[in-house]
């Protein structure tokens, strides 16, 4: 009991100081917020150096030609955006509102995003951690479109609450990943829209296809959701474009189950498909992505080595 007790002080101290952090971002101009990010990133790259081998390792693997200068700047680069994306997150409620949404917000594909949204079917939206993500349900929900987003639980319950609060008061609403199979499968029968971050590690059990020349591990669950509840499949990213909360929200591919060549009706090469937009992206901003996660874990067995070879030239 004693033990239990010390948690849950720890994890509301926890949410204490995050709500502190918050306040105080608010509080300062968005400039500012830029400013912090920039010294924070100078920071954690020279001076200690977080996670710098997971960093090297990921960008060697990605970018094998970058320079050493590169590679250290991409690292600033990312630990800024990283920084610049909490603060935008905490500025965000107060600040964009449906009559002023488009002075922070450009969506070039408009039309055809808001095709999708609008059409009586279900709708599977992925992306990566690339750019603010964040605000793609932030977004849908305040342009009047409801999401429901995948993702696990957080330990702390009040840091967990608190995020989902605000994911809410737009209209985003999370499934938690454990689970959830039934739940995804109830909301695409209600021919809601599902969305999805499809670049983490998905283990030795998971769909082995290249990402930047290497095999890595994908969820299976995009591409079956897709193909079983008949739902077109949109692949999404939100990139900053300047000044923080200055986002541009791309369509970078669509595909629908209904008129999609018949190479690409199967797990693996539908999931290529989706990863390779996915690597386009990060390729033209590699700054905005969290090179923070070990993407490379592991060895594929050996069915999945040749099927990912066979599904890329299948892609």
């Amino acid at each position: 009991m004693e033990r239990t007790a010390i948690g849950k002080l720890a994890n509301w101290a926890v949410y204490a100081v995050l709500r502190l952090v918050i306040c105080v971002v608010q509080a300062m101009s968005l400039d500012a917020c830029r400013g912090l990010a920039r010294w924070i990133a100078w920071l954690a790259v020279d001076l200690l150096r977080v996670r710098d081998q997971v960093l090297e390792e990921n960008l060697r693997q990605a970018f094998p030609d970058a320079t050493e200068a590169r590679r250290r700047d991409l690292k600033r680069q990312m630990w800024e955006h990283l920084v610049l994306m909490v603060c935008e997150i905490a500025h965000a409620p107060r600040r964009i509102h449906q009559t002023n949404w488009y002075r922070y917000l450009s969506i070039p594909e408009r039309r055809r995003l808001v095709a999708h949204l609008l059409e009586d079917r279900p709708l599977v939206m992925v992306s990566g951690h690339f750019g603010n993500f964040e605000m793609a349900g932030f977004t849908a929900g305040l342009l009047g479109f409801p999401t429901y987003a995948i993702a696990r639980e957080l330990d702390n319950r009040y840091v967990h609450r608190y995020l989902d609060d605000f994911r809410r008061v737009k209209g985003q609403y999370m499934i938690s990943k454990d689970g959830s199979a039934n739940e995804v499968k109830e909301h695409l029968d209600r021919r809601r829209t599902i969305l999805l971050l499809a670049d983490q590690h998905a283990g030795p059990k998971g769909c082995w296809i290249e990402f930047f020349g290497r095999p890595a591990s994908y969820h299976k669950a995009v591409a079956v959701f897709a193909l079983t509840a008949d739902a077109p499949l949109v692949v999404c990213s939100v990139r900053r474009t300047g000044k923080p909360m200055h986002l541009e929200i791309g369509l970078e591919g669509e595909v629908d189950p209904r008129t999609m060549p018949a190479e690409l009706k199967g797990i693996e090469p539908l999931t290529q498909w989706y990863n390779d937009r996915l690597e386009a992206i990060v390729r033209r901003t590699p700054g905005q992505y969290w090179w923070l996660h070990r993407r490379w874990k592991g060895k594929p067995p050996k069915k999945g080595r040749s099927a990912a070879k066979s599904s890329r030239q299948a892609a």
